[in-house]
């Protein structure tokens, strides 16, 4: 019996060394792999390609984030690799949301919010309607106004079911009483493209992902409104739902999280990184999401994401199941 136990406990104790040394080792030993749900080019993609660097100092001398695009499905093809990749440190996701609750709320989907593990947000990005600078849509009343005497008429662009620009777009069409066209998109970058070219007569994007109309931009595109109470300080120019009395408020808040399972000190060490990268003045001097960075610790973010999950059912339990 004794030696039974003694076989018992030197097993245990082998086991919880060669996780802690697994856990001492990381990030020294292979490199890190950084899941994007959109395609190069969007806010969410740039967020991480422009903030990694910063967050890889403050780990580690050998440490080594590699961005991969997973886009599709809004997100879902991503976040469901990333639940499924082993709980080491070395997969990680950049997760948007609301889509990355909404999505499962509404649907069966590759992942549940409960298989990760949130480590923190870095931003929190007004949702906004860009128009081309020439466009005859001068207003949000103006749009509702031709939505109603045309319905369909006007293309709106998203990122895909459950987005912020999905939600956004659903939102306003209930509030307003209005049909609205809404196509989807597998990131910010296509959606622009086809709205310079004239293809898309209105992008729903994160106010972050338009750089071009920040500091009173007056180049090709312009503001048409922002879904916030008030105007936020990256786009004072541009009018909010609250000021044109539309009960709609919608943002993009952008961090990052691991499989569910992953080392408590892992996420401790992401998270305090991330914290400090976000305020480093290489950083801020260089990014077009320094008006928008809303740091927020991963079990802060939990429970903002539960709360957020309860505003939100109401939509969802309206939305067609299994889309």
């Amino acid at each position: 019996m004794k030696l039974k136990t003694i076989k018992l406990v030197t097993a245990l104790a082998t086991g919880l060394l060669a996780s802690t040394s697994t856990w001492a080792a990381w990030p020294d030993d292979k490199p890190i792999e950084v899941i994007v749900g959109y395609a190069p080019g969007g806010g969410t993609d740039l967020m991480a390609r422009k903030l990694l660097p910063f967050v890889q100092k403050r780990l580690s001398s050998k440490a080594q984030f590699i961005v991969v695009n997973k886009p599709g499905a809004g997100g879902e093809l991503a976040n469901g690799y990333v639940a499924r990749a082993k709980a080491d440190g070395y997969t990680l996701a950049v997760v948007n949301m609301p889509g990355f609750f909404f999505q499962p709320m509404t649907k069966k989907t590759q992942y549940q919010t409960e298989d990760f593990a949130l480590i923190a947000r870095a931003v929190d990005d007004p949702t906004i309607l860009a128009v081309r600078a020439d466009s005859k849509l001068t207003s949000l009343q103006a749009l509702i106004n031709q939505s109603k005497q045309t319905p369909g008429s006007i293309s709106f662009g998203h990122n895909g079911t459950a987005t912020n620009g999905d939600l956004a777009i659903r939102m306003l069409s209930k509030a307003a009483g209005v049909e609205l066209n809404a196509i989807p998109y597998k990131g910010t970058a296509a959606q622009k493209t086809d709205l310079l070219g004239n293809h898309l007569d209105v992008a729903v994007v994160s106010a972050g992902e338009v750089p071009e109309l920040h500091d009173g931009g007056k180049g090709q595109l312009r503001g048409l409104v922002q879904f916030t109470n008030k105007r936020a300080d990256v786009l004072p120019q541009v009018q909010s739902t609250g000021e044109a009395k539309v009960p709609v408020l919608m943002s993009s808040e952008r961090g990052f999280a691991a499989p569910k399972g992953v080392s408590p000190e892992i996420i401790r060490k992401l998270e305090q990184a991330i914290a400090e990268a976000l305020k480093d003045p290489e950083f801020l001097g260089n990014s077009t999401d320094d008006k928008v960075i809303s740091f927020m610790p991963g079990a802060q973010w939990e429970r903002s994401m539960e709360q957020a999950k309860k505003n939100m059912q109401p939509l969802a339990d309206s939305m067609p199941k299994n889309q």
